[in-house]
């Protein structure tokens, strides 16, 4: 079958993305710029740089087994999960990278995956929720979503952009707080304070976070692009967010507001609405030219009724950083 008309349009899709992605990141770049001509001029944006650069380094040695330790999550061995790991090495060889992303098992009963770490020292891990849940065709869906964020280095990405919005907020509240000590003074003096500085000190950490969410949610239509790229079944990605969000309403949501949506503004949100998300997924699967899925990973069975056994039920604590599917 020709699929060149369905890659052209991943293609299409990708670098539209990519160009959305550019512009937001360097959106945030320019707001930490002005912070630091603000404090030193030229020599003010070298620091604010430099800040960051470190900030960034020191972020990158954050190992993600602490992070999974805060889930209370549990690694996963082929011999616990034999048709996962399969799966996850197939779409991996895929995808390019350099090493098999590591397998780990969060005992919580909400559907959901994430990422964590970086290209070379990956690990995805799973819910319970997510594997009691989702069939094989809509996990592997799933798993080639987590995958497509490691493909795109998504996770380098948004670890640069939380950086440069923490460098960003703490710059807009040391200027504040020079700002209020040095007020007596600049009264006593008859000195005026620019509004444009003001604003700026004042605007400058939401609209970093603003960026920053845009962001995510622009990396997760990547991801899910990837997805379809890898699988050929972009309509088992749909089926797997839709049943997802279905599951995190909660049966008294779905029994009583089934039509109901979620009240957070959708510029507040890290992750585009599922709608918009399976509309997307839906339209690709629409195209004459559609690639079916390989029959490896869409035909093959995997038990996805239980969680692996012999894991010690302990409840997650704080969440904190990876990128989730939904």
């Amino acid at each position: 079958m020709n699929t060149t008309l369905f890659k052209r349009n991943i293609w299409k899709h990708k670098i539209t993305n990519l160009l959305h992605s550019f512009a937001l990141l360097a959106g945030m770049g320019s707001l930490l710029g002005l912070l630091g001509w603000f404090f030193a001029g030229p020599a003010g944006i070298s620091w604010a740089i430099i800040l960051t650069v470190a900030s960034l380094m020191i972020s990158a040695r954050w190992s993600p087994r602490i992070i999974l330790r805060w889930y209370a999550a549990t690694a996963l061995s082929p011999r616990t999960a034999p048709a996962l790991y399969s799966t996850v090495g197939q779409l991996a060889k895929q995808a390019g990278l350099p090493k098999m992303p590591t397998l780990y098992y969060v005992p919580t009963r909400v559907p959901n995956a994430f990422t964590t770490g970086s290209r070379s020292n990956a690990v995805i891990a799973v819910t319970e929720g997510l594997l009691k849940s989702l069939n094989h065709r809509e996990l592997t869906g799933v798993i080639a979503h987590e995958i497509g964020h490691l493909k795109n280095n998504d996770l380098w990405l948004m670890n640069l952009s939380d950086t440069i919005s923490r460098v960003t907020a703490l710059l807009a509240l040391i200027g504040q707080c020079l700002l209020f000590l040095s007020l007596p003074l600049l009264l006593a003096s008859g000195l005026h304070v620019s509004w444009a500085v003001l604003l700026l000190l004042m605007l400058a950490p939401a609209a970093a976070s603003l960026l920053q969410l845009a962001l995510s949610r622009s990396r997760e239509f990547d991801a899910d692009l990837a997805a379809a790229a890898l699988t050929g079944d972009p309509a088992g990605l749909a089926a797997a967010l839709s049943k997802m969000e279905r599951l995190r309403q909660g049966w008294l949501k779905r029994l009583f507001l089934p039509g109901r949506r979620a009240s957070q503004p959708s510029v507040l949100r890290s992750h585009p609405e599922t709608r918009e998300r399976v509309e997307r997924l839906l339209a690709l699967a629409a195209e004459p030219h559609f690639q079916q899925p390989a029959p490896s990973l869409a035909t093959r069975t995997m038990d996805a009724s239980a969680p692996p056994v012999h894991l010690r039920r302990r409840h997650p604590r704080w969440h904190f950083g990876g990128i989730g599917t939904g």
